[in-house]
């Protein structure tokens, strides 16, 4: 994964839990991660992997009974000039050095709109709100910026728009204009957690390719997490693959899909369904056996072995693996993996 760009986030043995009183779940445990700018990186896995608490650990939004409780997030943020190094876990999430950077230097787009957006209040009033937070513009240069930002995410008649309701709106215009709103303050980086889910394979596809066009045209970094591999290869140049918390693959994207080392990489891309295969014979598509693991009762050693194909007795069950990096840019937490290279 070279990458000569400069580093804009660095995440380093993140690790976010939550104190419940049935135990504790450490939804990340030991993330690490890089992040440069203009840079698109993928974060898969399956659900409850750790990928949306991990952008909300960036963010400094994690809901209690959840806190950060090691690690560093390093945000290499731009100021007249020179590079300042901000460590984000040690702002408290209300300070204000800590609400000027999120929504307007780091911005997220979350999964379902109509969870995000206020029922009760215009969609204009809602960019606005953002603008003139981060901007500091009055109402009349707020509201202009506002149908602007809508007219960029492609939004038909913003000017109209820009007065209605979440509940006005179709699916696809809600997530234009949490799109919007997201881009209002132009951010260094954009986090996109799953924004596509709910919509219709056409709205996303227009959603997919509005992206990638905002970030020619604005330059920002996204971090885009998602299950869909489809998406990953279409978006994506560099991949982090999460299981149960833990960042277990990380590679640009071809050498992910052509060269996968660990078998919970290897088992994911294995259960795309594949147009155009002929055979004779039906086959069952290929799925992963087994459960993900009881977070309250995590297995010893390497979370993954009670479900791999590959797993070695006595050490993938005893001893958990570290990141190895076997190739430049091709990092892999696998025992298996270790044993081949060595």
């Amino acid at each position: 994964m070279n990458n000569n760009r400069e580093l804009l986030v660095e995440v380093k043995n993140l690790k976010t839990y939550f104190f419940l009183d049935e135990g504790t779940v450490r939804a990340v445990d030991g993330a690490e991660f890089t992040i440069h700018r203009g840079e698109t990186l993928g974060v898969v896995g399956e659900s409850g992997c750790g990928k949306s608490v991990t952008a909300r650990s960036i963010l400094n939004i994690v809901p209690k009974p959840g806190k950060t409780v090691e690690g560093q997030i390093l945000y290499h943020r731009q100021i007249k000039g020179r590079t300042e190094v901000i460590d984000l876990t040690k702002l408290a999430p209300q300070s204000d050095e800590m609400r000027s950077i999120r929504g307007a230097e780091i911005a997220m787009v979350f999964q379902e709109p109509m969870t995000s957006l206020s029922p009760v209040h215009t969609i204009g009033n809602q960019i606005m709100e953002a603008i003139q937070l981060h901007q500091g513009l009055d109402k009349a240069a707020a509201r202009e910026l506002a149908i602007e930002m809508l007219k960029l995410v492609g939004m038909p008649l913003p000017d109209r728009i820009v007065d209605q309701y979440a509940h006005q709106l179709s699916g696809g215009m809600r997530q234009r204009a949490m799109i919007a709103m997201a881009l209002s303050c132009h951010p260094s980086l954009l986090i996109a957690d799953e924004p596509t889910t709910a919509l219709d394979v056409t709205t996303e596809a227009q959603i997919l390719k509005l992206m990638r066009h905002l970030q020619d045209e604005l330059g920002m970094a996204i971090m885009y997490i998602t299950h869909n591999l489809g998406v990953v290869a279409q978006m994506t140049e560099n991949v982090v693959v999460m299981y149960m918390g833990k960042v277990v693959e990380q590679a640009d994207v071809d050498t992910l899909f052509y060269q996968p080392l660990h078998p919970y990489t290897q088992a994911l891309l294995q259960s795309i369904p594949r147009l155009g295969q002929k055979t004779r014979e039906k086959r069952r598509l290929a799925s992963i056996r087994g459960m993900v693991p009881d977070p309250y009762a995590l297995p010893q050693g390497c979370t993954f072995h009670p479900r791999c194909s590959v797993m070695i007795p006595g050490v993938c069950n005893v001893e958990e693996p570290a990141m190895l990096e076997v190739a430049p840019g091709h990092k892999v937490r696998c025992h298996v993996c270790a044993g081949a290279k060595a």
